[in-house]
Parts: C-alpha cells; structure tokens; sequence
C-alpha cells in the first residue's frame, strides 16, 4: 500500500490535533475512536473500551503494553475454552470458531504504537525494530504510521522465521536445503507435503514444469532438485515473489527457474504442472491466512477448470491437497471429484501422507479429532 492510499488516524494530545498513516496488514479500517493509554490504566478498563471498539494509543512502556495485551488475550480466551458440542455439526463448530478468533484479533487490535518516519518506535524499553519493519513495510518514507502491537510484535516473529530458515529434507542434505520465508509469505513448516512433490513419479518428459503459486519457491525448487530442466513458477502476491527469487538465487537456481506475476497459469502448456493451493475453503482475515483460507475454493477450482487445455499431450498435473476441510465438513470428496469431472480431468493416481505437525496429535486443539483424521494427498490427474 502506497502513502497517498493509506488513510489516516487523526487524535488530540496534549491539546493539539495529531495525525499519521493508518497502516493495517488485515485490511481493518482506521478506528473511528483513538484515546491515549499507557501504564496508568488498568486491564479490565482497556478491555471494555477495546471491546466496546475504542483503539488505544499506546504512550508508556514498551514491555508493559505487551503485557497488557496479554491481559487482554487472557480475558478473551475464557469463554473460547467451552468444549464444542459433541451434537454440533463439524462446520458450524468451525465457523463459530472462526468467528471467535475474529473478534479476538479486533480487540487485541486496539492496542497501538505509533512508528516513527525511520520506522523507529519511540517508546521506553522499546526494542529496534526498524530492520524488522523495513522487511515487510520497505524502506522509511519518512512518514508516521500507527500500527496494532500486535502486528508489530508479528513482524518481529517473521524477521526471526526469516533469519532462521527452514529446513526442508526433500531439497537434500543441511546446510543447503534451508527456505527463508518473508512476512506475509506461508513459511512451509508442514514438510510432509513436500515429501510428496519429492517421491511422485517424474512424467516422462520433464523439460518443464509448472508451479503455480510458488509461494517461498519451494515446490519448484524442490523440482529443480529432481532434475526438471525449467520451471515456471507462478504467483500474485509480490512479497511471495520477491521471497521466491531470494530463495532461488540462494539455493543457486535461477538459471532454471523463471518467475512469472500472473494469476494461476502462464501463456502455453507444460507436461508437468502443479498447484498446492490453500486447502480450507473460507475468507482469510490476514495476509499470512491467504496461503491457508481460498474463499469460495476460487483457486483450488480455477487450477482444476484451466488444467486440461494447458497440459502437454500425456502431462501430468499434481495438485496438492489436504482433506481436513472434508473432516471439518466444509467441503465433500464427492464435491472434489465433482470438480476433476467438470474439468475433463482423471486421477492416474495418488500419494497420500499422514501429517508430523505438533497440532495432528495435540487432543487440546480445537479440532483434535479431525486433525487427528487428515491425511495430505497428491493427487496425479490427466486428461480424461
């Protein structure tokens, strides 16, 4: 987002009217009520007004506006601790969850820093957080912005995430097999996946592939790895492209690996073309959450309607797909298969995997017992 579309929040201290660029990664709108908070104030005051829709300017310590915001997820996560209903259907279980983590972030969104035009936080024992920010926000343009806390304290967990890498076995032997993701971008912490990509079978001719919403890169570098000659890799988002060719250059694979901003396909056809697209139908409410929620599953069935007329005589398209969302009832296999059917499309086969991430066996989250069921599939189809 560009200065002159940013809108701005506009408030009185110390008797003059202030004002600096609303910046929010979710897309919420500038709080129409801003009042000025620190130490003095107590939790259970910031909770009412944060509830009740008033932002909270944040003027005292850096370290005790974390705590408070703590305080404040505390007193949002009593009520979300009721166990869900054994006689509740697994989807509106699931909705009523997401709603609850919703209006958890708006409240936890009111809690506001005001970062400096160097992108500085001018509060005390507040930490330098200016190489995190011009990470995700690009260099100071020399311009005042409010932001949540939260959101701040997210970029620093994402500078970290992209300092320290990912290790990622299907790219071969450590140190070289490590993907950095960038803010904004899904970090591919669910390797099972990539397993996939790395033992399906090669189609006979492997000159090119296809990978469409690339992401960090790593499913076509994982292709690279095995000795497809040129890969296309596709995506919308430029923070996942320039992520992708950070890693690509990285890894040493950009003399086979070629970026391309469009939606889904290039010009052309391939004999290879594979898509892990988000594997929950549903409205994302951040730009982390696009790489998880497909509203209306647009991708995951634009991938499938467009796949046959792109495919080379005998290719293949893998398609990369989790069935939690037909655990969670959000979506059927019938429906799927339905979707390969409207698309001229047959399965030639399929690898399936069952998920290592710590949430597959956790029996406190929310939903242990679909989890619990989810199996990763890569699903081999053809023309039909």
């Amino acid at each position: 987002m560009n200065a002159p579309d940013q809108p701005i929040l506009a408030w009185q201290e110390d008797g003059q009217q202030r004002q600096a660029r609303w910046r929010s990664e979710a897309g919420w709108p500038a709080p129409a009520r801003v009042q000025l908070a620190d130490d003095r104030m107590p939790a259970d005051v910031a909770f009412r007004l944060a509830s009740e829709g008033t932002a909270l300017l944040w003027r005292g310590d850096f370290q005790n506006a974390r705590q408070l915001l703590q305080a404040l997820g505390r007193r949002l996560d009593r009520p979300a601790r009721k166990a869900v209903m054994a006689s509740e259907p697994p989807a509106q279980a699931f909705y009523r969850h997401r709603q609850a983590q919703g209006r958890r972030a708006r409240v936890l969104g009111m809690v506001l820093v005001e970062v400096d035009g160097d992108h500085g936080i001018r509060l005390r024992r507040a930490p330098d957080l200016r190489v995190a920010i011009s990470e995700a926000w690009g260099p100071p343009d020399g311009l005042s912005h409010v932001v949540s806390l939260r959101e701040c304290l997210g970029l620093v967990g994402a500078h970290e995430w992209r300092k320290a890498g990912v290790e990622v076995p299907a790219l071969g032997p450590p140190p070289a097999n490590r993907i950095h993701a960038h803010y904004g971008v899904f970090s591919p912490v669910r390797g099972e996946y990539l397993d996939l990509i790395g033992a399906a079978p090669l189609p006979a001719d492997a000159s090119l592939a296809w990978d469409i919403g690339t992401g960090t890169g790593v499913i076509a570098a994982v292709l690279a790895r095995r000795g497809v000659a040129r890969i296309v890799a596709t995506d919308l988002n430029p923070r996942a492209l320039a992520c992708a060719r950070e890693n690509i250059e990285r890894l040493g694979l950009q003399g086979r690996i070629e970026l391309a901003e469009v939606d889904l396909f290039p010009p052309g056809s391939a004999p290879l073309i594979v898509c892990n697209p988000p594997w929950l139908p549903g409205k994302p409410s951040s730009t982390l959450e696009q790489a998880v929620y497909d509203p209306g599953s647009r991708m995951l069935r634009g991938f499938l309607a467009g796949l046959r007329e792109r495919l080379a005589p005998g290719g293949e398209g893998w398609l990369v797909l989790s069935d939690l969302a037909e655990h969670l009832g959000l979506r059927s296999r019938d429906e799927l298969l339905a979707h390969f059917h409207a698309g001229g499309l047959a399965v030639r086969g399929r690898l399936d995997v069952r998920p290592r991430h710590p949430k597959a066996s956790d029996a406190n989250e929310p939903f242990a017992a679909a989890r619990s069921r989810e199996v990763t599939s890569l699903w081999r189809l053809g023309a039909g």
